[in-house]
C-alpha cells in the first residue's frame, strides 16, 4: 500500500499530517506535482515533478495507483478514475470517497461547471479550516489503522 498525493493544491497543513504519518506507519508516500516541493528526509517520503500542462499530475498518478493505494486529492474525476482501479479516495477536508458517492460528486461537479460556464456565480470553496484539518487527520488515521496496522495514530 502506498500513499500518492495530488501536491499542487494539497494544503500545506494537511502535506505535514501526511509526512508524519508516513513515517508512523512506515508507508510510502508519494507527493507529484508540477512544480518542485520539498519533503522531509524519509526513505518513506519523497515527490515526483511532473510537466506543467492541465491534469498532468493527476493522469501521472492515474497511471502509477495501485489496488489497496490511497489517493489524497480534491479532483472528483481522479478520485473516480482511482476507485475504478481499486484504489482509495481521500478529500483533504476528509471526506472519503467511495463507489456509492462518487457517482453523484461527478453529477455536481458536471452541473456546477455547467452553471459556471453559462455564467451564473457559484461561488467557491470555503477557506480550509481547522475543522477540515481534524476531519481529514480522523479519516487517514481510521484508514491506516485498517490498511497498515500498528501504531499509526496522528499528532
Amino acid at each position: 500500500m502506498q500513499i500518492w498525493v495530488d501536491a499542487d493544491a494539497c494544503p500545506l497543513a494537511i502535506k505535514e499530517i501526511l509526512y508524519r504519518a508516513a513515517e508512523r506507519a512506515r508507508v510510502p508516500l508519494t507527493l507529484v506535482a508540477n512544480k518542485l516541493l520539498r519533503t522531509p528526509a524519509s526513505p518513506f517520503i519523497r515527490a515526483i515533478q511532473v510537466p506543467r500542462g492541465f491534469d498532468v499530475a493527476d493522469n501521472e498518478i492515474a497511471r502509477l495507483v495501485q489496488p489497496g493505494d490511497l489517493v489524497i486529492t480534491a479532483d472528483i474525476p481522479l478520485a473516480a478514475q482511482v476507485i475504478e482501479r481499486g484504489g482509495h479516495a481521500l478529500d483533504p477536508r476528509g471526506e472519503v470517497y467511495t463507489g456509492d458517492n462518487i457517482r453523484e460528486r461527478l453529477t455536481m461537479r458536471n452541473f456546477m461547471d455547467e452553471l459556471r460556464s453559462s455564467g451564473v456565480d457559484t461561488g467557491g470553496p470555503s477557506s480550509f479550516s481547522q475543522g477540515d484539518r481534524h476531519a481529514f487527520a480522523k479519516q487517514l488515521d481510521q484508514f491506516l489503522s485498517r490498511h497498515a496496522g500498528g501504531n499509526t495514530a496522528i499528532p
